[in-house]
């Protein structure tokens, strides 16, 4: 099993910065995948970043590509997706998922590879 749980958003203006952590609890933490999503009202959930457990490669989106930095502490058991120059179309509740089953080709983008979700934390961005 594993939980995981969200931190970090809030309110901030156009341009500004915020960095979420998702700290994980349960079995071997650098063992697994992690990614961010994030869906917006009335839109669908969307793919936002991933890492992977070494945390030697990460995946992002085109939307956040420049923007966004994904790191995680395997000794602290926690991701952190700092987001910077962050726009009003960045806002969404976004939600860390842990990929615990895959052994290779992973399709890190994709809702399906993720078997655990945290909560969610609400990001906001105001012009």
């Amino acid at each position: 099993q594993v939980q995981l749980v969200e931190s970090g958003g809030g309110l901030v203006q156009a341009g500004g910065s915020l960095r979420l952590s998702c700290a994980a609890s349960g079995r071997s933490f650098s063992s697994y995948a992690i990614a961010w999503f994030r869906q917006a009202p009335g839109k669908e959930r969307e793919f936002v970043a991933a890492i992977t457990g070494t945390g030697w490669s990460t995946h992002y989106a085109d939307s956040v590509k420049g923007r966004f930095t994904l790191s995680r502490d395997n000794t602290k058991k926690t991701v952190y997706l700092q987001m910077n120059s962050l726009k009003p179309e960045d806002t969404a509740v976004y939600h860390c998922a842990a990929d615990t089953a895959c052994g290779g080709n992973c399709k890190y983008s994709a809702e399906y590879e993720y078997d655990y979700w945290g909560q969610g934390t609400q990001v906001t961005v105001s012009t």
